[in-house]
Parts: C-alpha cells; structure tokens; sequence
C-alpha cells in the first residue's frame, strides 16, 4: 500500500475502487449511473417549474428533493472520478472543507424535506378539507426554508469544528469524499465529545424525522385502509408506496452508518453503505416519482407537446 504520509496540508481520498479491472468495471457502472440521476433530477426540476398543474405543495417539495439530489451528487462524484482516472487523489484543506459543507447541508436538508413530504400527504389523505389552509404557499415555502436553514446551521457547526481540528498522522482518508467520521480518524486529540456531537445530529435530523415518517404514514394506512373508495385506496396506497420506498433508500443507509457504535465501524462497509445514499438514492428518486406517477407523466406530456415544432 502506498505511503501517505505527508506534511502538506492537503487530504488524500483513498477512493471507492480499487486499481484493477474489477475497479475499472465498477467505475464504468457509476458513470452511467451519475448521468442518469443528473438528468433524470434536472427534468423532474425542470417539468414541476414549467407546468402550471403541478405547482401544488405536494410537488413544489419534489422540486426541492430533485434540486438537493442534484447537487448532492456533483459534490462527491465528479472527485471520485477525477481521482480514479487520472491519479489526482490529493484535494485541498479548503476544498475538503467545502465538500463536507455542501454534504452535511444536503444530508441534513434532504432529511427534512422528506419528512416535510410525509406530513403533505398526512394532511392531504386523513384532513383533506383542512389540506389548503394547512399546506398553502406559505407553509410550504417556510418548509422549504426551514430545511435549507436548518441543513446549513447543522452542516457549518461540523464543518467547522473539522477544519479546526489538528491533524498529526497520515492524511489519507479512507473514502471517496471528506466524510467527518473518516477524517476524525486522523485527528491527534480525543474525539469522543465531537463523536457525541455527531450522534445527536444523528438523532435530530435523522431517528426523529424517520420516527415522524412512520407515524404519519402510519396513520395514512390506517384512514385509508377504512376508505370505501377503492380508486381512491388505490392512489392513497401507491402514493405512500412511493415515498415510503425514496425513504427507506435515504434513512436506513444514514442511520445504519451514523448511529452504530465506533468499534463496529469499518472503512470499507462505511464506503459501500455511502454509495446508497451518495450515488443510488438520487438516481432513483426521479425514476419511482415519475414512473409511478400518472400526474408527472400528463406533465410530460404536456410539455413534450408545448416543445414539439407545428408543422405549417
């Protein structure tokens, strides 16, 4: 194994494949995979701004969940492909600052938003006639807000209490982007108060939103289990399918690396759990939204037809 010891300030992102073929062929799986969630994310942002019918909360928060997965993609991917191609594994103290930045604010954000979500649905199916007083405009964008806010606040208090850490032993990361557990392994001081800290964070924006998912979708199963609407069972069930699917592929992932105890940690399961919520779940998102959303393909549709040339 290479020797990274270095007395430059600059980090050294060890990577996701190794350099073989076998890491060769796996890089070729990701890079399709990076391209599809980076257009499939853009048209889902693109088509909610541009047909009038689905500017409704439900969706305006779909925009935000696409918006989020897009940059939260291009901010670990683009350098773990950088650094498998040409070599280029070195990444700057600032830089890994502003990776984990960008990644601790979209995790966080990400989080509340999907339990935003759950709560639309909440209010929509078991208190539709209280649905427009309790998820108008303004609800929704304080929501939107909320999430961004609280994702930044959380994000910058990591961040910073990163990049003030001292770092006496290799500067090697072991992982494909700054992720905060990774670099703490580095650090010459006792981490375990940082270590707490980062367990609460866990439990705020991670075991409580996924604790208030469950609930609400609970209660949504259960008012419309008693529906006598079949149609209307039928749509309830495929909507809470959906977002329960996008949820279990974002949280368990999170909470399974961020709530299991140090001594049962290690750098190539943390690795592989990451590419979950790092690489797949962004990816899928606009796939289960779009294809198993009849209104989303009416927007398609609508849209294909408003850019396709007329004929003279």
């Amino acid at each position: 194994m290479e020797n990274y010891n270095q007395t430059s300030t600059d980090f050294i992102l060890l990577g996701l494949f190794p350099s073989s073929s076998l890491g060769l062929f796996l890089f070729a799986l990701i890079v399709p995979t990076f391209l599809m969630a980076l257009t499939g994310n853009l048209c889902m942002v693109l088509l909610i701004l541009l047909d009038a019918q689905l500017h409704t909360p439900m969706y305006f928060l779909l925009s935000q969940l696409s918006l989020m997965d897009l940059i939260y993609i291009c901010t670990t991917v683009p350098k773990m492909a950088s650094g498998f191609l040409f070599g280029n594994k070195s990444i700057s103290f600032i830089g890994c600052g502003i990776q984990t930045f960008f990644f601790g604010t979209l995790a966080g954000a990400e989080a509340l938003i999907l339990m935003s979500m759950s709560y639309d649905r909440y209010i929509a199916i078991c208190f539709p006639l209280h649905y427009p007083i309790r998820m108008n405009r303004r609800v929704c964008v304080l929501m939107i807000l909320g999430s961004w806010a609280m994702g930044v606040v959380n994000s910058c208090v990591h961040t910073i209490y990163a990049l003030h850490m001292p770092y006496c032993r290799s500067r090697a990361i072991d992982h494909f982007y700054c992720d905060i557990p990774a670099m703490l392994t580095l650090a010459c001081w006792d981490t375990w108060v940082y270590e707490y800290t980062v367990f609460v964070s866990a439990i705020l924006f991670l075991l409580f939103p996924f604790m208030v998912i469950l609930g609400s979708y609970g209660k949504v199963l259960l008012v419309v289990y008693r529906m006598n609407s079949q149609e209307g069972r039928k749509k309830a069930y495929s909507t809470c399918s959906t977002h329960l699917t996008v949820v279990t592929f974002y949280y368990v992932p999170f909470v399974f690396t961020y709530l299991r105890p140090k001594s049962l940690r290690s750098p190539a399961e943390d690795k592989l759990v990451a590419v979950f919520y790092t690489i797949l779940t962004p990816v899928l998102n606009p796939v289960i939204y779009s294809l198993r959303n009849k209104e989303v393909l009416g927007a398609l549709r609508r849209v294909a037809g408003r850019c396709r040339p007329t004929t003279v």
